[in-house]
């Protein structure tokens, strides 16, 4: 869930991507519904429309609705010191920004891109259940629920709103996992 989610929030989609949503099924959980909706959506409007409403809400003209940024939404300010935790984090860890990403890596997309490699062993092996929930807590828990709550009701968001939807629910989820975990 978290590589599908940095896919969609990375940059404008693509083709390839809006035809790998649209053969997405859904069942009668609330991620089920929603990516159902989602799917419908990929199928129903046009890649320009699609990747205009990105431009709208991530983007804009000077600013998009959204910042996607912990940075931001933890103080109100870009490149704060939510991002210089982060970047310490990230090199005890042995990550580091992609020579191509313009993006502060506290961006939403790098963010799931960090957990999914801390999972699937990107950064030189798995991270243990506890490792995660202690980069879950330090950098998703307390703002990518809200984050994906305003992507929801975002205005200019019609794709992007089911995505809010999975993306809050996969944030409540995982923070009651490692809670019950006893990873916190």
């Amino acid at each position: 869930m978290y590589a599908f989610l940095a896919g969609l929030l990375r940059a404008e989609p693509n083709k390839e991507l809006i035809a790998s949503v649209a053969e997405l099924s859904g069942d009668d959980t609330p991620i089920g519904k929603a990516s159902a909706t989602l799917s419908y959506l990929a199928q129903e409007m046009a890649l320009e429309k699609i990747r205009a409403e990105y431009v709208d809400v991530f983007i804009g003209v000077g600013r998009g609705e959204l910042l996607p940024y912990c940075s931001y939404y933890l103080t109100g300010f870009l490149n704060e010191k939510p991002l210089a935790n982060l970047r310490k984090d990230m090199a005890q860890i042995g990550m580091a920004r992609a020579d191509d990403v313009k993006d502060p890596e506290d961006h939403i997309a790098s963010l799931c891109d960090m957990m999914a490699g801390l999972i699937t062993g990107a950064f030189g092996r798995p991270f243990s259940v506890s490792e995660q929930a202690n980069f879950f807590n330090k950098h998703l828990a307390p703002w990518a629920g809200l984050f994906f709550s305003d992507l929801e009701a975002a205005k200019t968001a019609v794709f992007y709103a089911p995505v809010g939807t999975m993306g809050r629910i996969f944030m409540d989820i995982e923070s009651q996992a490692f809670s019950m975990s006893g990873s916190e």
